[in-house]
């Protein structure tokens, strides 16, 4: 294993999780496929397909600008072209983690030669945006609100992170190191200083990253100061707009509402704006309050959290049922065909409720965390790799599909950088204690009070709730192991080297405290069966109706296993789900259950007599796996009786 880069756990103070690095975890089981598709086939057509955009024209200093060849939006302010170089970025992320997977001589020659452009760009300074130095030279930090300048640096550093830690290579570190303190230099609370912040949030939980692995605190320091400065009076948008010549409400989302920025963080109480902005900033936030042990951000995340997940969450683990703003809307407004819920949203919620672990485990933020995962991420991209979702109905008349490419595609790169890193979303490691957040098959390397760790885990999961874990310190050490027992689990059991224990969860973790010796099993039974979820009687669209859950798997029916219209399908509530095959989707678990279901008896579209019910079967499938087949209806939330 691969262990040239640092360690994250080596700068852990007590009481902090620090999640691993990519190369501190090999994966197996459920994901290990999922990266092998992305190793094998995604990544490189990621980068295919950002050449056919057009991109590396852009970046190329020895080539004539290409000029805007993606028109301005309407409201004259922003191009999709801003951020082609966070869409390379996050390429270059998926490439890296793909690469430490699997080596590929072609592939790792492609970033690099990427890589050796962005060094030819960068300038002087260290500034490096291509599209400021090459398609609107002399213009920048000019409008941070709109143009997403440091968004782009934000994901500029973390594929430069990413691409170190994968293969040792510094050199696209070092370049970003270069930018990140001229931002540094640029941006804070002095008198000379800037004191924007970005406009799309991004870059805070950037500079946490880029902090940890090159132990500089500086970085640290910056995040912090942009969490700190948003939303501030007066208002830096407000400023910069007057600067430009124009006027502050000559916005074209009206309000700061859609970037998190109508308030201080710290006032803050409620989910806002633009989903994947918001949950970009909640994870810096989230970042800060962990590294700085600063409890005045608590009380702002937990509210917001809370009213996400109380009042605003699909069940699949989306978010953000507009198309208009790609964000929230009121309370309970959770349509099911229009849904937007991107795929972006659900995977920034991964990564915001991976960073609420960061001060404890607490399976509240770890449960919404696999959630969002397993079903709101991970429909983003098709079985074979090739295809993806950007926005996540929970229900289709056949018209919805995967798509090749998209005029913004921020999504692929997202969520196959997602995929690729899962290890690093499975273990929070503080000083003298590992948490263990997510079930995967997978082998680690760590360090816990002081000692080295080999920590193996074997398991099925999700396809069944049997997990083992084996220990091998290289000296016997005390330590405490949490293991989190989800909160759709009906029931768990727990062993320690054969030896039933008896533990009550706190936070819904078993936390263990004992001396961990070479060799030592833990194992670890939770109780897996599907039920019926039922939504709060305000979402009206759910009213009368009922979703499957089983494990971490929300499930939904397909016309393809079924026969349409979806909605004539009636189920009773406590009905028997039986696990079976899927055809053409082989090793995938679906459910077979017993329904009714309805028929008109006459013509016309009214009638005087209710419709006549038959018996019938319906076959569930997992809900990210919809569209890898024969085109069709698709229905999550299913019509039921008591």
């Amino acid at each position: 294993m691969n262990t040239n880069a640092q360690h994250p756990a080596a700068l852990t103070p007590k009481s902090k999780f620090r999640p691993l690095a990519v190369n501190q975890v090999r994966v197996g089981g459920f994901f290990g496929p999922r990266i092998d598709v992305i190793a094998t086939k995604t990544a490189a057509l990621l980068f295919d397909r950002c050449v056919e955009a057009g991109m590396l024209e852009q970046i190329d200093p020895d080539k004539p600008s290409p000029g805007i060849v993606i028109p301005y939006h309407p409201g004259g302010k922003v191009t999709t072209q801003m951020f082609w170089d966070s869409d390379l970025a996050k390429s270059i992320e998926t490439a890296a983690y793909a690469l430490y997977r699997q080596r590929d001589a072609a592939l790792e020659a492609r970033i690099d030669a990427v890589i050796d452009t962005y060094g030819r760009l960068q300038a002087e300074d260290g500034y490096l945006n291509s599209f400021f130095l090459r398609i609107e030279p002399g213009t920048r930090w000019a409008n941070l609100r709109d143009q997403h300048e440091l968004y782009d640096a934000g994901h500029m550093i973390e594929a430069a992170v990413a691409y170190y830690q994968a293969t040792g290579k510094r050199k696209f570190l070092d370049m970003l190191c270069r930018y990140a303190d001229l931002i540094d230099r640029t941006f804070g609370p002095n008198a000379d200083q800037k004191h924007g912040y970005p406009g799309h949030p991004e870059l805070e939980l950037a500079l946490i990253k880029l902090g940890r692995v090159t132990g500089e605190q500086r970085y640290l320091d910056l995040a912090k100061f942009f969490v700190d400065a948003r939303g501030q009076e007066p208002h830096y948008f407000d400023q910069e707009a007057v600067a430009r010549g124009e006027k502050p409400e000559d916005f074209h989302f009206k309000n700061y509402e859609y970037a998190q920025a109508h308030k201080p963080v710290r006032e803050q109480r409620e989910i806002v704006g633009h989903a994947v902005r918001a949950a970009y900033l909640y994870a810096g936030m989230a970042d800060v309050a962990t590294e700085f042990s600063d409890p005045s951000l608590d009380p702002a995340l937990e509210a917001i959290w809370s009213h996400l997940t109380e009042k605003n969450l699909y069940v699949t683990g989306g978010f953000g049922p507009s198309k208009d703003n790609e964000g929230l809307t009121y309370d309970y407004d959770l349509p099911n065909a229009t849904a937007y819920a991107e795929t972006c949203a659900s995977v920034a919620l991964v990564f915001w409720a991976s960073r609420m672990l960061g001060r404890a485990p607490d399976a509240r933020f770890a449960d919404v965390m696999e959630r969002a995962l397993y079903n709101g991420a991970l429909t983003g991209i098709s079985e074979d790799g090739t295809h993806f979702f950007y926005d996540n109905p929970l229900e289709s008349r056949g018209a919805h599909h995967r798509w090749r490419w998209h005029f913004c595609p921020c999504c692929p790169p997202n969520i196959a950088r997602l995929v690729t890193s899962i290890g690093t979303y499975f273990y929070g490691v503080a000083e003298d204690e590992v948490a263990v957040h997510l079930y995967c098959e997978n082998d680690a390397e760590l360090e816990v009070a002081g000692t080295r760790l080999n920590l193996g885990l074997t398991t099925r999961y999700p396809d069944d709730g049997s997990i083992a874990l084996t220990l091998d310190p290289e000296r016997p050490v005390d330590f405490t192991l949490s293991l989190r027992v989800p909160g759709w689990a009906k029931g768990f059991s727990l062993a320690i080297n054969g030896e039933p224990l008896v533990a009550q969860p706190e936070n819904g973790y078993l936390r263990i405290r004992r001396q961990w010796n070479a060799g030592d099993r833990v194992a670890l039974e939770l109780t897996m069966e599907a039920e019926l979820l039922y939504a709060h009687p305000k979402v009206a669209p759910d009213q009368g109706r009922a979703a499957i859950l089983r494990g971490p798997f929300v499930y939904c029916v397909e016309e393809t296993d079924n026969t349409a219209a979806l909605n004539s399908y009636v189920i009773k509530d406590g009905v028997r789900m039986t696990p079976s095959d899927i055809d053409g989707l082989p090793g995938a678990v679906g459910l077979s259950l017993d329904a009714l279901f309805e028929s008109q008896p006459a013509e016309g579209l009214y009638a005087e007599s209710p419709p006549e019910r038959r018996p019938a079967s319906l076959k569930a499938i997992p809900y990210y796996l919809w569209d890898n087949r024969a085109p069709g209806e698709m229905l999550v939330w299913l019509r039921r009786e008591p």
